[in-house]
């Protein structure tokens, strides 16, 4: 593979609201199918039984509390979707990485870590990027929950169980205990 910059107009999105939501789930819907004759491109891995490649690690969550243990059982309980999709999946999707001027989104950068796979997993991403963080509001929240609600359960589950244990783990490692709580609380919400 080969990494192609370009220098786009605009500056990183503060606070995604409703209006720069639309385009974002836009730029999402035209990754659909993307790499469907590129098998060459590595597939994503979720991690959900075996640890990651210094992220996604399960220990720190069985070790971290009672309540981080029961999460870490219930990802790993989770079935993995066993669909390919063949869709780019960008990884890191959320507002730091789109770039906006007057008000329209002008690019989505800092591909780094993308791959083949579901691209909804980058809504899952999107979802966690705008949690409790206090720039984002409610309508905005709502919004992304109802197009997540819309994912069947079965696809939706194990990408909601991957960002569950990305998060939590790597607030373990690496924030205070007020951080893991965050990200306990909205895993749970949907595991």
């Amino acid at each position: 593979m080969a990494m192609v910059q370009e220098l786009l107009p605009g500056t990183a999105i503060e606070r995604l609201d409703p209006g720069t939501l639309g385009p974002a789930l836009r730029i999402n819907e035209q990754l659909d199918g993307l790499l469907r004759d590129r098998p060459d491109i590595p597939a994503v891995e979720l991690y959900l039984r075996d640890d990651g490649p210094g992220y996604c690690l399960h220990g720190p969550l069985r070790r971290f509390s009672p309540r981080a243990a029961a999460l870490e059982r219930r990802i790993r309980a989770v079935e993995e979707n066993s669909e390919q999709r063949n869709d780019a999946v960008h990884l890191d999707f959320h507002p730091g990485n789109l770039l906006a001027a007057d008000n329209e989104i002008t690019g989505l950068v800092d591909w780094d870590g993308a791959g083949r796979g579901d691209r909804r997993l980058d809504l899952v991403t999107l979802r966690f990027g705008i949690h409790g963080t206090g720039t984002h509001d409610a309508a905005t929240r709502e919004a992304l929950d109802a197009v997540l609600d819309r994912i069947p359960a079965a696809d939706l589950k194990p990408l909601w169980a991957h960002m569950s244990l990305r998060m939590a783990d790597w607030a373990i490692r690496h924030h205070p205990d007020h951080t893991v709580h965050h990200w306990l609380d909205l895993a749970e919400q949907r595991l």
